[in-house]
């Protein structure tokens, strides 16, 4: 089945759980998104613990180091790219494998705008002198933020992969799922990047 030459009209409404490997790495990535969110749980509340807390005299704070315009950017960038996911799966709901193609690669993109201002940003936090050792504080923030981008710099790997890998197979009931997935994790990476906006740097701002 997951050989056989599909049509729009002969294409499964629900190809990702169309076959059983598909509907086994629908539950995996969703057990594993419940794994990821108890590891995000636990350096929020470490950066929230350890916030503004650092050595006697320290220069940084949150209110006087985070600048939204830059952050408002990265999350529009984000925000952007988990749109551009929806348009591709769309496609693949009606098995366009070009639209998936040219959607993800737009996606691919936008993350990587978002990783360089990410990079961009601890480049300057660094070079005015808060680094990942400067206090308590630094190493909450970097750690949690630096675990987000992790998770985006795997999202991409991921998703080039998938663009490289299949560009020549087409779209069958094999690869369906396998899209589905990276799409589920890179709409994950972006609710992520909504709570780190709202309790890192707006709340930071705001005090």
């Amino acid at each position: 089945m997951e050989e056989t030459k599909f049509t729009p009209q002969t294409w499964p409404d629900k190809p990702e759980q169309a076959t059983m490997e598909g509907k086994n790495k629908f539950v995996g990535i969703w057990i594993f998104i419940c794994s990821d969110i108890t590891l995000f749980a636990s350096v929020f509340a470490t950066y929230l613990s350890l916030k503004d807390k650092g050595p006697a005299g320290m220069e940084f704070s949150a209110a006087s180091l985070f600048e939204l315009p830059l952050a408002f950017v990265m999350t529009m960038l984000l925000l952007t790219s988990s749109l551009t996911s929806v348009y591709a799966m769309y496609h693949l709901k009606n098995h366009n494998f070009k639209g998936v193609q040219i959607w993800m690669s737009i996606t691919v993109l936008l993350g990587l705008g978002f990783l360089a201002l990410e990079i961009y940003e601890f480049y300057h936090y660094v070079h005015i002198g808060f680094g990942y050792t400067q206090s308590a504080f630094s190493s909450a923030f970097f750690t949690l933020v630096g675990t987000h981008g992790l998770h985006v710099v795997i999202g991409l790997v991921w998703i080039v992969c998938l663009i490289v890998r299949n560009a020549r197979r087409g779209l069958s009931l094999y690869n369906a799922p396998k899209y589905y997935a990276a799409s589920i994790f890179w709409h994950f990476i972006d609710v992520v990047w909504v709570f780190i906006f709202t309790v890192v740097y707006l709340m930071g701002v705001l005090g």
